[in-house]
């Protein structure tokens, strides 16, 4: 069976079905390529009888995209027969929109990436006009170039300056964003209707060219040359690199890839765009992120953490304990996905000022255009705000988001537990405190479990379900099920102090406040955090977080290791953070003052005292930017390893998804485990040991790491 099916009508207009056998989507693997190989050859031999072509999909989506299965196996040994592939993919593509009949592309769903560039090949274009119909080139966001034309046809149709946000950051639209855009001619109210403009196209254009076919065709916008395009031009380069940090090759490339193309005809530009896409699809970059963002992401959505056996949940009612910034944004989270939710504090005041945050946020929806009134309304309709235990009365879940003391989350998890249903969950976004320890307080430990949100909670993706001694497989399916259910990112850790996120994340805070203590620059520091590709520099980080934040939950981990019977091992870092705090009064952002300067009106600086307090002229000259980007990156991926060795981490996949989405480990490297994997295990272990040998213990590598690097076995 074909994978387009080929149906000319009595009507003298050739309707191609894409429709890919044994495939829930269409995707441009070998059976497409094949099918569409021979579809050309037939439309070659039927032209004289075709007044027009419509494609069409028979999926739910119009067309998923490229086959990231056999992209991710190209190797630079296969680059030359890749490149030959695509330019004769393209060249089938190329031969529809020159045949001079008119070739209509009816969307009658999603189109993303090689899914837009079928499209974006014919000559009109109509989608039904569906919210939930998605159209753009996200090919950026996994380190691809859209390498089916996208970076010659959109820029010739919109313009260079208009198509480069959906080129270089893969952003993506609603059908009526697209007609607005250009990236689509028309709308349509249904499938019938969509056929039926598709027809009246036809009709209407018996003979049909692409506008840059034509003879004085010139680029919307302005041409490279142009006077005031060259200037936007020349700063591009700068101002994309500002952004990428050099890390990421994919908007570079494809930066070049629209400008050089726009110089030259159409077909020496698609020539171009496919050298550039080789470039990137054989590289590392691509490998990590389309292994992490597309193959391990899919694996842990899929529900790959969690227990089988156990019957699927939606939850009716939750309730969240504290109406602090956490536990507002655990409340907005759940209530916009149609779970009532029970926020209560000490006061109602305090509840109504948590649930308030919702209403901003809202607010700005609506604002925006993306929310009604009405819906609004309904969402904050779904929040109680209340002082009193009872109106947990019947709750299926109940997530305490109070002040990181053991004392004070016992008591409200006895408080609360009694009024949850027969066999509900209670839950403790703790994100330091051992979760058994905190079960002890509870009446069915089996029943308790840990939901650690990250900050602020209505941006951030990832949930870390942290599993105590007694925590039931039972209570496990379910709490991955309501992580689901508001649309979470759930991966799965065992317990500890910590757990992973909190762990990693705080070797990172703490390196970065050790250099500064060695002598360090503050500006090197910062600026090598950035650079190694994390969202922020540590010194930044810390300010957010808090200093005194960083002193309670050290002082509460010191106060229950040695009550275990263990012995604190003190950090380079606490000595700096107890001079900021107890010295100099500078606690953080919150408190006005850190690392940082927070004038009222105007941007943060670096607290310029810092230089005179901590730096060391001559050790600050000496540093090396790698050194420091090495010792920022290997010190959280080391911990990685670690909570892996001790049973923490159960997967790769739940190490490298957590690392980039819980902690913001840098995401060119596809996640800490990833880094590892990509700089050779043999190599990292060897550099860890040099940095061991300059920096101190905490850089060994752990016993796993150096049996991986015995046989440089790869971590999976």
């Amino acid at each position: 069976m074909s994978a387009i099916q080929y149906n000319l009508g009595s009507d003298q207009i050739l309707t191609l079905t894409i429709d890919m056998p044994g495939q829930s989507a269409n995707t441009m693997n070998a059976d497409f390529r094949q099918g569409l190989t021979e579809t050309v050859a037939r439309v070659k031999q039927d032209l004289d009888n075709i007044r027009g072509i419509i494609v069409t999909s028979a999926k739910k989506t119009f067309f998923a995209g490229g086959d990231l299965k056999e992209l991710h196996k190209v190797t630079r040994d296969d680059a030359q027969a890749f490149e030959d592939m695509v330019n004769g993919l393209k060249a089938e593509m190329r031969a529809l929109e020159t045949c001079g009949k008119p070739v209509v592309a009816a969307i009658n769903g999603t189109a993303l990436g090689g899914g837009l560039e079928i499209a974006l090949a014919c000559h009109h274009r109509i989608v039904l006009d569906n919210d939930s119909i998605q159209l753009g080139l996200p090919e950026v966001t996994l380190g691809l170039l859209p390498g089916g034309g996208g970076t010659q046809r959109l820029p010739r149709m919109i313009g260079l300056e208009a198509a480069f946000p959906f080129l270089m950051e893969g952003k993506k639209v609603k059908p009526k964003a697209a007609l607005k855009a250009g990236i689509v001619n028309e709308l349509a109210s249904s499938p019938e209707d969509m056929m039926t403009k598709a027809r009246a196209f036809i009709e209407a254009n018996p003979k049909c060219q692409q506008p840059w076919d034509q003879k004085g065709f010139k680029l919307p916008g302005g041409a490279p040359h142009h006077p005031a395009m060259a200037q936007k031009l020349a700063i591009a380069p700068a101002m994309l690199k500002q952004k990428t940090k050099g890390c990421y090759p994919a908007p570079e490339r494809i930066l070049s890839a629209a400008v050089e193309g726009a110089q030259v005809d159409f077909d020496n530009g698609s020539l171009i765009e496919t050298r550039y896409f080789a470039e990137l699809v054989i590289g590392q970059v691509a490998k990590n992120m389309t292994g992490t963002f597309w193959f391990q992401l899919n694996a842990i959505n899929a529900g790959g953490s969690r227990p089988e056996g156990v019957e699927k949940e939606t939850f009716k009612k939750v309730g969240v304990l504290g109406a602090g910034m956490m536990g507002a944004g655990i409340a907005y989270s759940t209530a916009t996905r149609g779970i009532e939710v029970v926020l209560k504090d000490v006061s109602v005041e305090n509840a109504e000022k948590g649930k308030s945050y919702s209403e901003k946020l809202l607010a700005k929806k609506v604002s925006r255009g993306r929310m009604t009134e009405e819906q609004k309304a309904n969402v904050l309709d779904r929040i109680k705000a209340t002082d009193s235990a009872d109106d947990l009365e019947g709750c299926d879940l109940v997530i305490e988001a109070v002040f990181e003391d053991s004392g004070l989350k016992a008591k409200v998890t006895q408080e609360a537990e009694p009024k949850l249903v027969n066999n509900g969950i209670f839950a403790s976004n703790t994100s330091t405190i051992p979760i058994t320890q905190l079960a002890e307080a509870s009446a069915k430990p089996d029943n308790f479990i840990g939901l650690h949100f990250f900050s602020p909670v209505d941006k951030m993706q990832l949930v870390e379900i942290i599993v105590g001694e007694k925590t039931s497989e039972d209570t496990l399916a379910r709490a991955f099920d309501y992580v689901q259910q508001i649309g979470k990112i759930p991966i799965v850790v065992n317990d500890s102090r910590g757990f992973f996120t909190s762990r990693v994340f705080g070797t990172f805070v703490n390196e970065g406040i050790s250099m500064l203590g060695e002598g360090i620059h503050p500006s090197s520091i910062e600026n090598a955090g950035v650079l190694a590709g994390m969202p922020v520099g540590p010194l930044a980080i810390s300010d957010e977080v808090s200093m005194t934040l960083m002193q309670h939950i050290r002082a509460q981990s010191k106060k229950d290791t040695e009550a275990a019977g263990g012995t604190w091992q003190p950090h380079p870092a606490e000595a700096v953070i107890d001079q900021m705090v107890d010295i100099h009064n500078r606690k953080g952002k919150a408190a006005g003052a850190g690392f940082y300067d927070y004038p009222a009106n105007g941007k943060k600086y670096l607290w310029p005292e810092l230089e005179n307090l901590y730096v060391d002229a001559e050790k600050a000259s000496a540093v090396k930017l790698q050194d420091l980007k090495d010792r920022i990156l290997f010190i959280q991926a080391i911990e990685t390893v670690r909570c892996l060795e001790e049973g923490v981490l159960k997967t790769v996949e739940d190490a490298n998804i957590g690392s980039i989405f819980g902690i913001g480990y840098a995401p060119w490297t596809g996640g800490a485990i990833q880094f590892i994997n990509q700089y050779g295990v043999r190599a990292f272990a060897e550099r860890a040991k040099e940095l061991a040998d300059q920096y101190g213990d905490r850089f060994a590598p752990p016993a796993l790491l150096l049996e991986k690097a015995e046989t440089n076995a790869l971590f999976s």
